[in-house]
């Protein structure tokens, strides 16, 4: 493999029923500026049918080139043909770098597309940077600079790993949704747009759609929400969680919970913030009744502010909050609502 034939940084533009989905441009973000330390250009992939259209979005949030494929057979999500497109596209423009979001499509799609490219992949990472490798210099081991170090947590979130994929290209990241920051978009922005069809022959790998079922949910996406109200264990019941909801709606904000509060059964996994949950980036992050650990701080530590009211005055969760309320949240947060709803009404 000659290393220097590949160029460029690449993102996976996942688009479901022709809509891109956010983590597409949550990657292009990310993308420019690996794409700025590297002096190079960053090119987006688009597979589907009929998605040509979408590529100007793209150009919005950075993307420089737009690499279209486009094919009756890629029209829902299906491993082989995605697999085939999005390998067959490494194998004939040679990126150094390839992103894909770890979504449920992305983390099927990733890896089997790393094994056809023979390349590593890591998964769920929550840090890029361009730098090199060994991290220190390494007496008698050449040092290579301008790698992709890609941070993740490991053992359950209890360690950090930086992991490099030097003698091999592309290096390939998954990335959770909502860790890396979208640009604000360019209007009119344009890209190059080249269409690339590698053929698509169906096989016995190819599996057929019998149904798509969509779910209806009323619930809101907290990576969206500006203001969470997240409450941990120590609301004690699904019950006491009423008195988080008045607090939220008083904000006009969104209840969110910790892993915890689903393993028990008293909120959705839709809205569990965490490492196995979601990454939030809210204004306010209000953390009550949770004790801190660093699988649900990994979800929410990039929150502009965090409140942390807690009976426990050395929670962990008083290390990354801003402001800190020690004492019974069935007391504080019932006089904490009362007040900002006077205050609400007073400035009408």
């Amino acid at each position: 493999m000659n290393l220097e034939e590949y160029k460029g940084v690449y993102v996976f533009a996942q688009q479901v029923d022709n809509e891109i989905s956010s983590i597409a441009f949550e990657l292009l973000g990310k993308a420019k500026d690996l794409a700025k330390d590297l002096s190079t250009d960053v090119t987006a992939v688009l597979i589907g049918s009929g998605i040509k259209g979408l590529a100007d979005q793209l150009a919005e949030y950075g993307a420089d080139k737009v690499i279209v494929v486009d094919d009756p057979e890629l029209k829902d999500y299906r491993t082989e043909p995605y697999a085939h497109a999005l390998a067959s596209v490494i194998n004939q423009y040679k990126p150094e770098i390839m992103l894909v979001g770890a979504t449920a499509i992305g983390r099927d799609l990733g890896p089997r597309v790393s094994a056809r490219v023979a390349t590593g992949l890591t998964a769920d990472c929550t840090v890029l940077e361009i730098g090199d490798f060994p991290l220190q210099a390494v007496p008698g081991q050449e040092q290579l600079h301008n790698q992709l170090l890609m941070t993740r947590p490991a053992f359950g979130g209890n360690t950090i790993a930086t992991i490099a994929c030097p003698y091999n290209r592309p290096q390939m990241a998954t990335v959770r949704a909502g860790v890396m920051q979208k640009i604000d978009p360019i209007k009119g922005a344009k890209a190059v747009v080249e269409e690339y069809n590698p053929g698509f022959t169906p096989d016995n790998k190819y599996v057929e759609i019998l149904d798509i079922v969509k779910a209806v949910t009323e619930t809101v996406d907290i990576m969206d929400a500006k203001i969470l109200v997240s409450g941990g264990r120590g609301v004690g019941s699904p019950e006491n969680f009423k008195i988080l909801e008045e607090l939220a709606e008083v904000l006009g904000g969104t209840v969110s919970c910790s892993r915890a509060v689903v393993d028990s059964g008293w909120k959705p996994k839709d809205l569990q913030v965490g490492q196995t949950g979601k990454t939030v980036r809210p204004n306010v992050y209000f953390a009550i009744g949770i004790s801190g650990a660093i699988q649900h701080v990994a979800g929410m530590e990039e929150s502009d502010i965090i409140v942390a009211i807690n009976k426990d005055a050395d929670a962990p969760i008083f290390d990354v909050a801003d402001y800190g309320v020690v004492g019974d949240l069935n007391k504080i947060v019932p006089k904490l609502t009362a007040a900002l709803k006077a205050e609400i009404e007073a400035a009408k």
